[in-house]
């Protein structure tokens, strides 16, 4: 099975986006909204998938592994806008590159108080000439699904707060630490693309 094909039907279509995030915001009526991509493209044969390492100067979440995102604007007409908005302004990730497959469920971070959209999108040019913007991103990192995905390189931890008991995804990906809310969205492509062969051409 094509990964792109059955990866577009297990996603939440873009047209349920309000409706997703309805749902996890009368939970948390005080959120923050932000959207997120989760950028894959193809190399030597495979799928990838784009993060970012923020920049040390940042007051939160400084120098840890991310998704090109940020804060939803007033002039967003929706996460979706959004997202791609954040990577063009942070990686200088040209929007017309991306076809939008569909929507992970949203993400709650109890720290800082967003409510995130995991918008995931393939970019069949690639993702051509890139700009950092260099007050929020140090660096970009490119990594095979295939690599991601291997078990040898995950493990979950079960952390209190609050007098909940939450499990916490971590990927150690050569020598950068994926966890947190990216390696909750990370952890949800994931089995999303369980019983597809992630290292198979994309479009078969």
């Amino acid at each position: 099975m094509a990964i792109l094909p059955a990866l577009h039907e297990r996603l939440f279509p873009i047209e349920c986006a309000g409706e997703a995030i309805d749902t996890i915001e009368g939970r948390h009526p005080e959120a923050r909204k932000a959207a997120v991509l989760l950028a894959l493209f193809e190399q030597d044969e495979e799928l990838w998938l784009a993060f970012i390492r923020r920049a040390s100067t940042l007051r939160s979440h400084s120098g840890e592994i991310a998704f090109p995102g940020g804060s939803v604007d007033p002039t967003d007409l929706s996460p979706i806008m959004a997202a791609l908005r954040e990577a063009q302004e942070e990686i200088g990730l040209d929007p017309g590159r991306v076809d939008v497959l569909g929507l992970l469920p949203p993400v709650f971070t109890v720290v800082s108080n967003f409510l995130i959209t995991p918008v995931v999108g393939f970019l069949p040019r690639g993702l051509g000439e890139l700009h950092l913007q260099a007050s929020e991103v140090t660096e970009l990192i490119r990594a095979p699904l295939r690599a991601l995905a291997d078990p040898a390189i995950s493990h979950t931890e079960q952390w209190p707060r609050g007098g909940l008991t939450r499990t916490v995804h971590f990927y150690d990906y050569g020598s950068y630490r994926i966890w947190g809310a990216t390696g909750r969205m990370l952890h949800t492509l994931l089995q999303m693309l369980e019983g597809i062969r992630v290292d198979e051409h994309t479009h078969e």
